[in-house]
């Protein structure tokens, strides 16, 4: 466990110290596109913060690699070194992305290329624990189909939930420290070396998103762009694959009897395993939502919009801050609501505690929705937004002063107009910003 926090805290501090640099190589490099449609931020942000944690990513491995206890993984395994290979291809591919825009066909063909890079390397699964039929072998097709398919879909899972200060990265680090846990759990418990790959992964994967966190929460100094939410995405794919694919399940041997009938009885102990999507069910309920969506209206399902999650708790009423920590509450719900059940699915206690976290979710979520009225007395000691009296004449004053100089008109959902001073927070929870940005008109 101290090799892995040592790699774990290593990853972290390159990527940190690294992301001040690659802000102002970013700035110099013109990786700053202008404010789009659906973009929440007020004011031009540099990219290319995937640099940072793909350095990140080479310093854990190369510390790892001189451990005592973890240098075994790279002498038995060649996992490493196949994550490595796939995680350069989809940096590139990512940096040119920020900044040129590539297709996106193309960013989907390298997706593809990177996984079959991994598959080539033997990062990919050769069986699933199936209950009640057993353990199935794939053929090499199979197997790489289904290799390549979980690689591309957790990569755009994570890069579509990208849409907020600090979301996807939270959120990928909620997932890894759950899988941390459960792999953990499987080699140190169960004495199957095979799980210590994802293990170390995993450790790495928190470091990089930990370590790039301080820069990207609200408000943003710099964004990990397609070069850091495909990485972390193809990164944690990585660590589904290992431990789904190249683990014996029979290896646990907790029952005894018929194949099947062990599978069958075992099913909570290969929920991670069969479904390590269960890890990001926040980002894939967000991707598949958004291909129905878009294919609907007849548009491409690579093409943007605002209709992601994030973008609908904004609507709501969510301020960017309290809907980035909505997010991370029900990734990690989900995230350690399957390890618990996997570690001790009898217990009743664990499911009432899913269902009673699960209800104060939704009541956050709606939150906003409740707006009860506060007395005159009252109205000081509550939030600004439940002083509705005060709110509407504030309102009233400024639309008779005609909007003076020094306000900025924020567009609502009616349409219309109202003026917000510039250098207040609340549209629509981030920084509103002057009239003149303090960055150049590179057009």
């Amino acid at each position: 466990m101290r090799e892995y926090l040592l790699t774990l805290c290593i990853t972290a501090a390159v990527t940190y110290l690294l992301t001040g640099p690659v802000r102002k190589f970013a700035i110099v490099a013109g990786a700053m596109p202008e404010i789009r449609a659906r973009d929440v931020h007020r004011e031009p942000t540099p990219r290319l913060g995937g640099i940072a944690m793909f350095f990140g990513l080479c310093a854990g491995l190369l510390v790892a690699d001189h451990l005592a206890n973890l240098n075994e993984v790279f002498a038995k395994s060649n996992e490493p070194r196949a994550l490595l290979s796939g995680a350069a291809l989809i940096w590139l591919i990512g940096v040119l992305d920020d900044k040129f825009e590539i297709d996106a066909l193309i960013k989907l063909g390298g997706q593809m290329i990177a996984a079959g890079v991994m598959v080539m390397q033997g990062l990919t699964i050769l069986w699933l624990p199936i209950p009640g039929v057993g353990n199935v072998a794939l053929t090499q097709w199979q197997g790489t189909l289904l290799t390549v398919a979980l690689v591309v879909i957790t990569i755009n899972a994570v890069n579509f939930v990208d849409g907020l200060d600090g979301l996807a990265g939270g959120m990928v680090c909620i997932a890894a420290a759950a899988f941390f846990l459960y792999s953990y759990r499987i080699w140190y418990s169960y004495g199957i070396e095979a799980a210590a790959p994802a293990t170390l992964f995993a450790a790495i994967l928190m470091g990089m998103c930990l370590g790039f966190l301080p820069h990207n929460m609200h408000p943003a100094r710099i964004f990990m762009g397609d070069s850091g939410s495909m990485l972390i995405g193809l990164v944690l794919a990585a660590g589904a694959i290992s431990i789904t694919g190249q683990m014996d399940p029979d290896a646990l041997a907790l029952f005894t009897g018929s194949e099947k009938a062990a599978v069958h009885q075992t099913v909570p102990v290969y929920i991670p395993l069969l479904l390590p999507l269960t890890i990001i069910a926040v980002p894939t309920a967000d991707l598949v939502l958004a291909i129905v969506r878009r294919t609907w209206r007849g548009q491409s399902p690579f093409a943007a919009d605002r209709g992601h999650l994030h973008h609908r708790l904004l609507e709501i009423g969510h301020s960017h801050s309290r809907a980035v920590l909505i997010m991370y509450f029900w990734s990690a719900l989900i995230a350690f609501g399957a390890l618990a059940y996997s570690v001790n699915s009898a217990s009743m206690w664990i499911v009432l505690g899913i269902v009673f976290l699960s209800a104060v979710g939704l009541v956050l979520l709606l939150l906003p929705r409740f707006t009860p009225r506060v007395p005159v007395w009252a109205q000081r000691f509550v939030p600004p937004r439940y002083r509705r009296r005060r709110r509407a004449a504030a309102a009233a004053v400024a639309m008779e002063a005609g909007a003076p100089q020094g306000t900025r008109q924020v567009p609502h959902e009616s349409g219309e107009r109202a003026p917000v001073t510039a250098g207040v927070s609340g549209v629509n929870g981030a920084t509103a910003i002057g009239p003149r940005s303090r960055f150049l008109d590179r057009r």
